[in-house]
């Protein structure tokens, strides 16, 4: 089982097996392989995945869940809630904010639920009202910084049905400026200019 962190476009696979996604990365010289867990390691893997000439890493623990729980110590958490939102047609809808096309999502509010959180995102970037929560999808991981802060943001995104014919209303104020339905079939032309965590969401629903 493995959890993909991404530093902007480079995957840093944790892991507690080396499976058959993992296993002919760490035979590339462009990837960072760690074995061994304790502080200095976790700093090193961190330091390295941020250099241009790494390309991936692994970062493997028989834990997954200490692994993980000693990585986010060395960052501000922030939870966030999103949505792939499908219509009547199964059309899956896109926005495009600050030169990428995204999936609507936003920050946990203090004692908001996480399903919570989704729903209303997804409403207030969208202008979609008439929206039921499906179920969740998966749990995206990537890192950022904010001034002086290392930020790691954990997004769960949920699958959710849009209702009727609502008119989209693009949020301006959060950079959106697009909003649009596109047939599952034809997402995989939007990758390259998507964020990677947010292909790994569409690829739940593309064809």
């Amino acid at each position: 089982m493995h959890q993909i962190i991404y530093f902007d476009d480079r995957p840093l696979y944790l892991c507690d097996e080396i499976d058959e996604i993992v296993e002919p990365l760490i035979h590339h010289d462009d990837t960072v392989f760690i074995d061994e867990l304790n502080t200095y390691t976790i700093k090193t893997i961190i330091h390295e995945m941020q250099l241009e000439k790494v390309k991936a890493g692994v970062f493997f623990h028989p834990s997954l869940s200490e692994l993980y729980k000693a990585f986010k110590k060395k960052f501000t958490l922030i939870m966030a809630g999103g949505g792939l939102v499908q219509n009547e047609k199964n059309e899956v809808l896109l926005i495009f904010r600050r030169g990428k096309w995204d999936l609507p999502k936003g920050k946990l509010d203090k004692g908001e639920s996480i399903e919570d959180c989704a729903i209303r995102e997804v409403q207030e970037e969208t202008g979609l009202l008439n929206i039921s929560l499906e179920g969740p999808l998966m749990t995206t991981y990537h890192t950022y910084h904010e001034g002086s802060r290392y930020i790691l943001k954990e997004s769960h995104w949920y699958g959710m049905k849009a209702m009727g014919d609502e008119k989209l209303i693009p949020q301006t104020e959060e950079d959106i400026l697009e909003i649009k339905w596109v047939k599952p079939r034809d997402l995989k032309q939007y990758y390259s200019e998507s964020f990677p965590s947010v292909v790994d969401v569409l690829k739940r629903v593309a064809t």
